[in-house]
């Protein structure tokens, strides 16, 4: 049986979803993906080969074109979807795919993703990227998914670390994509690279990666006894994230003070610049303000990625 979901408004759409800037086009090509049991609306018209799809076509089973596919020698050659897993926690486990190796299939799921990203422009040139799938196992059936991924550039010349995400509409809204986002900083740590998503960012974009900027603050500052002194530096190295993107969480939370004599306002736009610059005096983040504010976002203290469940996969030869 296959269960049709409602089209979601794409001003409408979760931040699970991240797009650059851009102007909504032309309507989508393809009227409906069936994606396992599930019948979905695409929100922009993808450019699958007209050979395949025609001028316009009712139905797309992407699963059933992601099976034209190259497979890559690793010790999970065998499992569909394809790719090395490279981290399993509960239901969830992240696939590693180069797409020099699978072409076909990245090719693929660029093309479906652009189904519902407005600008995506990389469908068919993914020799230069890494994917990482996300794929969900039914505990009851034991039947994988692919729910979402990322995919980002081999060799980013700005440490970007992440190049386009996507959730797959069907499951947003259940805080993948922030598994996706903290996988994607976790990988740039092993990395040595400190970067972050690549620019610009959509609203939604910029929305969901606050909440996952200002959640890691929340979590770190939660964790050190609160009488240590914090910079931004401090918080940069701590949480991996970049120095601008820590200031513009810390703007977004309005936690910091700056303590006078006579009064202690919430710093907040150029008068915040300018203490992360040194240039005003006397500064601290509000450790009460975190935790109203961690409560009324209902932020947890368990982080969204789990480093201990990364799975060691051995080098090939070894």
């Amino acid at each position: 049986m296959v269960v049709t979901t409602s089209s979601i408004p794409p001003r409408a759409r979760s931040p699970d979803v991240m797009l650059d800037s851009g102007k909504a086009t032309m309507e989508p090509n393809i009227a409906n993906v069936i994606l396992g049991n599930l019948l979905i609306k695409p929100w922009y018209q993808s450019f699958y080969p007209e050979e395949l799809v025609g001028k316009r076509t009712e139905r797309l089973d992407w699963e059933g074109i992601l099976m034209h596919r190259s497979k890559k020698v690793c010790p999970q050659k065998d499992e569909t979807p394809p790719g090395c897993v490279i981290y399993e926690k509960d239901e969830h486990a992240v696939h590693e795919l180069d797409g020099e190796d699978h072409q076909l299939y990245t090719q693929n799921l660029s093309l479906f993703a652009k189904l519902f990203l407005e600008t995506k422009s990389v469908f068919y040139d993914v020799t230069t990227f890494r994917y990482y799938t996300l794929v969900h196992t039914d505990p009851r059936t034991s039947q994988s998914q692919v729910v979402g991924f990322f995919s980002k550039e081999k060799m980013s010349w700005d440490d970007n670390n992440l190049a386009c995400i996507l959730v797959f509409p069907p499951w947003q809204k259940r805080g993948l994509g922030q598994i996706l986002m903290g996988l994607s900083y976790e990988l740039g740590r092993r990395e040595g690279r400190l970067g972050g998503p690549e620019r610009p960012l959509s609203a939604l974009g910029r929305r969901g990666y606050m909440a996952f900027w200002s959640a890691a603050i929340y979590r770190y500052i939660l964790s050190v006894p609160s009488k240590r002194s914090l910079t931004v530096r401090t918080l940069s190295e701590a949480i991996w994230i970049m120095p601008d993107d820590v200031i513009a969480a810390l703007k977004e939370m309005e936690v910091v003070e700056f303590r006078t004599n006579k009064a202690t306002p919430k710093l907040k736009g150029a008068t915040l610049d300018k203490w992360i610059k040194k240039e005003v005096m006397g500064p601290s983040i509000d450790k009460a303000s975190v935790k109203a504010w961690g409560l009324a976002n209902g932020v947890g203290l368990v982080p969204p990625v789990d480093v201990n469940a990364f799975v060691e996969v051995e080098e090939m030869g070894q």
